[in-house]
């Protein structure tokens, strides 16, 4: 099929739609379903040939396939993340960001848009505080977008603080929230052992949340045996 359109129809969605089911492999979607949980109905689509397909329509009017775009599969909602995640212009890649959000229903679909952000890796400092905003959502996979982007582009120096003093005000119970809380959390110590330490030392994270990043802080091959010994004690 050819992906390089210059114009999108409705019928040429639908053909994409067809193409698409006829690349699934049926074992890789039994594989997949073991490992993710969605609404949307799993194809069987490797993600390389995933990526392999944005790249082809990114070659062409994306904005008109966008404008198409529906989300009955997951694949095609991942596709459309990868498409989003290399969008060049900047008020484009803000307004598509902002409408793909609601979209994102699983940790896979999120990590994997996330770490396909060309204009948040390029620009980073255009971006932290809209990040930063995303803490403060209800929807618990908006919430983890806003988290595994921290993670991603912004463990630094100049960010450090700030992050931390957004972090340490998150009160949530979800899972895929803590789970990417203490990832985030491990990466910060790991980096910057004083700074974080002190967020650890208050205890003010949940239980959960304390013990998972002080667990991920024991396994890191990057800490040294005396910060693991000096984490362990403010496990809750």
């Amino acid at each position: 099929m050819n992906l390089r359109k210059e114009l999108w129809s409705y019928e040429d969605y639908q053909e994409y739609l067809e193409y698409l089911k006829s690349i699934r492999e049926e074992e890789y979607k039994k594989f997949h379903q073991k490992l993710t949980t969605t609404k949307y109905e799993i194809l069987g689509i490797r993600v390389p040939i995933q990526r392999s397909i944005a790249k082809e329509i990114l070659k062409g009017n994306y904005e008109s396939f966008l404008k198409h775009c529906k989300k009955d599969y997951y694949e095609e909602v991942n596709i459309e993340g990868f498409i989003i995640g290399s969008i060049n212009n900047d008020e484009s890649f803000k307004k598509h960001f902002t409408n793909f959000l609601p979209k994102i229903d699983n940790w896979a679909i999120c990590d994997g848009f996330c770490n396909s952000l060309k204009r948040i890796k390029k620009n980073p400092e255009n971006y932290f505080d809209y990040c930063c905003s995303l803490l403060n959502q209800k929807y618990e996979f908006t919430v983890r977008v806003g988290l595994v982007i921290l993670l991603g582009y912004y463990v630094k120096e100049e960010y450090i603080q700030n992050i931390l003093t957004n972090i340490s005000k998150i009160k949530r119970e979800e899972y895929y929230i803590n789970m990417a809380l203490a990832w985030l959390i491990a990466e910060c110590y790991i980096k910057y052992p004083k700074e974080t330490l002190a967020l650890l030392k208050s205890q003010k994270l949940n239980k959960f949340t304390q013990n998972k990043t002080i667990s991920k802080i024991h396994d890191s091959y990057r800490v040294t045996k005396e910060q693991k010994e000096e984490v362990k004690k403010y496990r809750i």
